[in-house]
């Protein structure tokens, strides 16, 4: 089988256009890829879609890389890569099947991401060596990483964060999703992650707190950590995993929301109305 393109590939272009579009076709593919099997990983995608639209309009197709740390995550930039067609119709169909390369949970041979883990709390790990790594080879290249708030309670995470500011790596940036949400519950009820921005300023990184579900202020603090000098740069994103979908019911879990097919209709026939109205 014809391995799917990478985001990495150097004979890769897409042409991202508006992010606000882009982050809603993110949020009804994605609804798309988990009906069938009626539960899924789609509030990973409804709190990450701007961020996902964003680095996508941001990335340099064959230059930039683009870490998932969060393997659940990986939902989000399998549907952008879909909706740009960097990724078959076909291949996306499988998404969660038994033998797809389209695995609900990244693996290291999952396409359109440079790297993605399902083990949490190890991709800045890997984001940190790629920039790293560029630097001693003299290449312009940014790497851009996604990263979750409950991998803030692995400490691998923080071992990441001193390394990379001590080396200075900065044209390393994390998106980190601030959704308050993990397996068990709530994160702030398993673990007290506040101050966060703090935090990162301590470990000796430029800091954005911003909300993550507004495409504008993604576009101006990604531009303003790419211009960052002698640091890496984080960006607090201030998000939910039931943004953009308001059929969900209240009290939804959003780490893994099911879906059955009455609710996958409505889903799918809210954020179709929404795509439609933005061309009326």
């Amino acid at each position: 089988m014809t391995a799917p393109v990478r985001v990495s590939s150097p004979d890769t272009r897409w042409t991202p256009g508006d992010p606000d579009e882009l982050a809603l076709r993110i949020r009804l593919r994605a609804v798309r890829m988990v009906a069938p099997q009626g539960f899924g990983y789609l509030g990973q995608a409804l709190s990450a879609a701007e961020q996902v639209a964003s680095l996508f309009a941001t990335a340099r197709p064959g230059i930039d890389r683009l870490v998932c740390s969060p393997g659940h995550y990986v939902i989000a930039p399998f549907a952008a890569a879909a909706e740009l067609g960097l990724l078959d119709d076909d291949l996306v169909s499988g998404y969660g099947h038994n033998g797809s390369p389209i695995e609900a949970i990244g693996t290291e041979r999952s396409p359109v991401v440079d790297y993605t883990c399902g083990s949490l709390g190890q991709g800045l790990s890997a984001a940190a060596g790629f920039a790293l790594s560029d630097r001693f080879r003299g290449s312009t290249a940014r790497t851009y990483a996604l990263v979750s708030d409950g991998e803030m309670e692995e400490g691998q995470v923080w071992e990441a964060a001193i390394f990379a500011a001590h080396f200075g790596l900065d044209r390393l940036t994390v998106l980190l999703d601030a959704n308050n949400s993990q397996v068990d519950g709530p994160v702030d009820t398993i673990t007290t992650l506040e101050p966060i921005a703090e935090k990162w300023a301590a470990f000796g990184w430029h800091v954005q707190d911003v909300d993550g579900h507004d495409t504008a202020a993604l576009a101006e603090a990604i531009a303003a950590a790419n211009a960052e000098s002698g640091r890496p740069s984080v960006v607090v994103c201030r998000t939910s995993t039931m943004h953009g979908l308001d059929c969900l019911p209240p009290g939804t879990d959003g780490h893994f929301i099911k879906l059955p097919p009455e609710l996958a209709e409505a889903a799918l026939a809210e954020l179709t109305t929404k795509l439609e109205a933005r061309h009326a």
